[in-house]
């Protein structure tokens, strides 16, 4: 039987009065490459920041690695990439061996020296994204698609198990874009890492995805990428609110 990273049971959520989460059930399982999508105002973040234990749900409950949430202090198991382009600095000096150090700031707390074993945690990190020609190179130089590298690097530091990401690719150029999800099927396959990626690109997921969900205040879709295709496009219009359809890409 397959060990659930993530249970949601019967989740309702409101801020300000107004249903933002209605009954969601769902589970994201060991190893799978989970594809969250949906419009914006779609309650995408609101599940997110519940997952990360950042909000408490209204009604029903949420299990971490089958532990209650408000049980599960394993933090440092899950990783979280945010959406870089709109809030990251690119005169910030540090470079990208520095970045990934913070990784470990609630291992290491702040102002500790990095002993050797850490060193080669930072290292491995990189590598592992295929950074380590740029480890000593300012985070700023470095193109957007790096730069994401970089930030997943600072999560991989910790060993996650779940690796949550947040519209990694906002501001990737197309050929970045294409090395970025290259990098996550190596990731979810070789290092079996369960992935949850949220994006509006809903071409490009589900030719990598292992399971698709739609979310619209409720799920509207959860099940096989080549299912989520099959929707047409007035299904989809009605999921969405507005017109909308699936665009592939040609590799």
């Amino acid at each position: 039987m397959t060990e659930s990273i993530v249970t949601m049971k019967q989740i309702h959520y409101a801020y300000e009065y107004k249903e933002v989460l209605t009954n969601i059930n769902f589970e994201i399982p060991r190893g799978a490459f989970m594809g969250l999508v949906g419009p914006n105002g779609g309650g995408k973040t609101t599940l997110i920041r519940l997952i990360l234990g950042l909000q408490k749900p209204d009604h029903g409950s949420i299990s971490l690695f089958d532990k209650s949430i408000d049980k599960f202090k394993e933090w440092n198991q899950i990783g979280f990439v945010s959406q870089k382009s709109n809030t990251f600095n690119k005169g910030f000096p540090a470079t990208v061996f520095e970045v990934v150090s913070m990784g470990l700031t609630a291992k290491v707390g702040y102002l500790k020296f990095l002993t050797k074993h850490h060193k080669e945690k930072i290292s491995q990190a990189i590598d592992q994204v295929g950074m380590s020609e740029y480890a000593h190179q300012n985070i700023g130089n470095l193109s957007g698609g790096q730069q994401q590298r970089v930030f997943i690097a600072r999560s991989l530091v910790n060993n996650p198990k779940l690796l949550i990401l947040d519209e990694p690719t906002v501001g990737v150029d197309n050929d970045n874009v294409q090395r970025f999800y290259k990098l996550l099927h190596q990731l979810n396959n070789k290092q079996n890492i369960t992935l949850l990626l949220v994006t509006h690109d809903t071409g490009i997921i589900t030719e990598h995805a292992t399971d698709i969900v739609c979310l619209n205040r409720t799920l509207h879709f959860h099940g096989d990428p080549k299912e989520y295709t099959s929707l047409t496009n007035r299904d989809l219009s009605q999921i969405y609110g507005h017109a909308v359809s699936i665009v592939s890409h040609d590799h």
